[in-house]
């Protein structure tokens, strides 16, 4: 049984940069990929990045290489820095994990969300 934990969300102005962090805890026996996705209002869940045990980074387009992943094995974290945030990223971020997959699936272990509101 594997808990995944967020924290960094909150209120940032536009053009600002922000970390989120996510925590493994519990009953890990192996971890293929940890990401994040996130939820805008009216909107469906989407990819924002995953990385793998092997390094290999699976991340959307959308973002315009403003976002970074990274992930700490032996701490069982991983963070996505966000930078020049705007407006449009403002949502639900949600931390994921996979134990085989290279993307995070519904039957995957997922975090409660931290919510991320990008305003002026």
């Amino acid at each position: 049984q594997v808990q995944l934990v967020e924290s960094g969300g909150g209120l940032v102005q536009p053009g600002r940069s922000l970390r989120l962090s996510c925590v493994a805890s519990g009953s890990i026996s192996s971890i293929n990929a940890m990401g994040w996705y996130r939820q805008a209002p009216g909107k469906e869940r989407e990819l924002v990045a995953v990385i793998t045990s092997g390094g290999t980074i699976n991340s959307a387009t959308s973002m315009g290489g403003r976002f970074s992943i990274s992930r700490d094995k032996v701490k069982n974290t991983v963070s996505l820095q966000m930078n020049s945030l705007k407006t449009e990223d403002t949502a639900v971020y949600y931390c994921c994990l996979s134990e085989t997959g290279t993307l995070c699936h519904e039957e995957d272990v997922w975090g409660q969300g931290t919510l991320v509101t990008v305003s002026s």
